[in-house]
């Protein structure tokens, strides 16, 4: 068919340039020009399977090759697409070939195939067999991200222009094509005159294709029947060798866990409590550091660990032995078809199909025994390992009774214990609380210290210098007694420049004074928290309540708060993420909603968590999830009315 422009027609131009012929052409030429449309598609279908072929062999397989990955089986996963390859070039060129032979060319097609059907059930058998093991090899690779890159990168490296995710796509092309071959053919018969000299041959051609197909199931079935004893053996086998490594690493991660737990040295610090149930709880830790938890670890790798280490070390015989039996299985079949149709082998063959069957007969005669061998070794593992945990238990138990009976309440009624635990719970709470009420009395909170107009005016300019999170204020007198040490009073404003000396000293921090700079202790200073004005449409709820205090406020309850300075903040601290509270200690957030930051850390001093105030409710927050962000609105200071 001519093109216009010297261009290639594309596929829907091309189908449609052929419909409109079809629809041209009188109804009693139709059957002829099917036929020859069914011709071609048998040729440029086979041409273009060849070129797959050929792709897949000594593109995708070589450029694997190359990567030299150890984990990859390529054997498993190509088999004999070689052979397929050579007999399909052999068999394009003979199709080709019949494309002179004009009204001879059915008979040719015919018999083409008839010369062939033998050598494609030869090969495609072994191939098809083996199909269903290669798929498998395709999701296992699938699942290992490392394999499944390399792959992806072979195909995007070679065939780019295919599309293909992954082998599979060219892997199934010789199962289709097989069974393409009688519909190829039967479609030709179809549109051919059952008067026709080539319809016999056609017949004959699409019986023997279909036998082939035939005689590739039933030799695939046959092979799954008699696999499937040793299929099942060898499932059995590998259970065995993953249990063995699940409960090794279980083990381990078990003893791991378990000293942790049991080797605490409290016997080891010096509490400072002369005696009592302090002194006997770290006479039953070391116990249980020195004694207990040594002797344990002991019998669990004598009775435990060794056996499963050894139990491990028996089975890589037999695991060679089983990879072996795979790499012998496509030689074996390979020289057993040769030899079904030539009727005879060399030495060199003989021996290899001799050595796969002496090493299959090995496998299924003795992996039985040696599962059951196998089993019964785990599972006296398994029971020693519950009976060292029953012991380890009982021996814990019986010392902490016997520490338990020494103690003054150890034969109180458990009631009367919680009880008395409570109770003691009750008067230390009240007593501490005493002592709080006394500091907050002899010693006013600094945050309620006044603030004179040139101080006020101190603190806007630190604000702007080093924003409102930087600020400290002094919470008792400090004279320098070094160089650049600051004399500053108790009640200033200073802002943090650095949380370290010049020597790395933590307990010296750099400060801005408003003007001189230099070093003062840093136990001397405490994040300054001014009272902030409550403007119209700006829910800023106060530092404290008189109900609800923070534990280092020194504020007394009962005495009027002195009136202080205040101002409109020029930064305010807003939720960036919505955080759900998964703790009664913590608080919910939803992102944009401003919030009072309490303290920004948690009781143990880590920065991760603040404590914040939302709407009233206060609880710990992840401190990312604060952004500090500026108010809208005018800046200035006021003072109370």
């Amino acid at each position: 068919m001519a093109s216009t422009g010297g261009a290639e027609p594309d596929a829907e131009d091309a189908a449609e340039t052929k419909e409109a012929i079809y629809e041209e052409v009188m109804p009693c030429d139709r059957m002829e020009l099917s036929q020859r449309l069914a011709v071609e598609e048998l040729i440029t279908t086979e041409a273009s399977y060849v070129h797959n072929i050929q792709l897949c062999v000594s593109d995708i397989r070589a450029h694997l090759q190359k990567k030299q990955l150890p984990d990859l089986d390529l054997e498993g996963l190509f088999s004999n697409t070689d052979d397929i390859l050579h007999i399909s070039r052999r068999f394009l060129k003979g199709l080709e070939a019949t494309a002179t032979q004009e009204h001879e060319q059915l008979l040719c097609i015919s018999a083409l195939f008839q010369e062939f059907k033998e050598e494609m059930e030869t090969v495609y058998k072994i191939y098809c067999a083996s199909y269903d093991h290669a798929l498998l090899l395709v999701e296992s690779y699938r699942k290992d991200p490392r394999l499944q890159e390399e792959i992806l990168e072979t195909l995007n490296a070679t065939v780019p222009h295919t599309g293909a995710s992954d082998l599979s796509f060219f892997l199934v092309m010789p199962v289709q094509r097989v069974t393409k071959y009688p519909l190829l053919l039967r479609k030709i018969l179809e549109n051919t005159p059952t008067s026709a000299s080539a319809y016999p041959a056609l017949q004959a051609a699409v019986r023997a294709m279909a036998q082939v197909n035939a005689n590739i199931n039933e030799y695939k079935r046959r092979r799954e029947t008699e696999d499937r004893e040793y299929d099942d053996l060898e499932e059995k086998f590998q259970c065995v060798v993953s249990s063995v490594a699940v409960l090794k690493e279980n083990v381990a991660s078990y003893l791991g866990h378990l000293e942790a737990f049991l080797l605490p040295t409290p016997h080891k610090r010096e509490l400072q409590i002369d005696g009592g149930p302090a002194q006997q709880y770290c006479r039953f830790a070391e116990y249980l550091h020195c004694t207990v938890f040594p002797e344990f670890k002991r019998r669990l790798d004598r009775l435990v660990c060794q056996p499963l280490c050894s139990l491990s070390d028996m089975l890589v015989g037999p695991q060679q032995l089983v990879k072996k039996r795979l790499d012998k299985l496509l030689d074996y079949e390979e020289i057993q078809e040769r030899k079904s149709e030539m009727g005879s082998v060399t030495y060199d063959e003989e021996a290899a199909m001799n050595t796969y069957l002496a090493i299959n007969a090995l496998l299924v005669a003795e992996l039985p025994r040696f599962n059951r061998a196998a089993l019964q070794l785990l599972g006296q593992i398994l029971c020693s390992f519950s009976a060292l945990q029953r012991d380890l238990a009982a021996q814990v138990l019986h010392q902490a009774e016997k520490e338990l009976e020494q103690m003054p309440h150890g034969c109180m009624p458990l009631p009367s214990f919680w009880k008395m635990v409570e109770d003691t719970l009750q008067q230390s709470g009240t007593q501490l609380r005493t002592f709080c009420q006394t500091f907050e009395t002899v010693t006013p909170s600094p945050v309620a210290q006044p603030l004179n107009p040139a101080e006020e005016r101190k603190v806007l300019s630190l604000v702007s210098k080093h924003g409102p999170d930087k600020l400290y204020q002094v919470t008792s007198n400090i004279s320098g007694s070094k160089d650049l040490d600051l004399t500053l009073q108790r009640g200033q404003i200073v802002a943090l420049l650095q949380n370290v000396d010049t020597k790395g000293n933590t307990s010296r921090w750099l400060v801005d004074a408003g003007g001189p700079r230099g070093f003062v202790p840093a136990g001397k200073l405490q994040p300054y928290c001014p009272v902030q004005s409550q403007q119209p449409g700006m829910q800023m709820p106060a530092l404290e309540s008189s109900t609800e205090r923070r534990r280092h406020s020194y504020a007394s309850p009962e005495a009027p708060r002195p009136q202080v300075a205040t101002f409109t903040p020029a930064f305010q601290v807003v939720a960036g993420f919505s955080f759900t509270a998964r703790s009664p200690q913590e608080v919910s957030l939803q992102a944009g909603q401003p919030v009072v930051v309490l303290e920004p850390h948690d009781k143990k001093g880590s920065k991760e968590w603040s404590l914040v105030d939302v709407n009233g409710q206060r609880g710990y927050v992840p401190s990312s999830y604060l952004v500090t962000v500026p108010v809208q609105g005018p800046l200035g200071w006021s003072l109370p009315v």
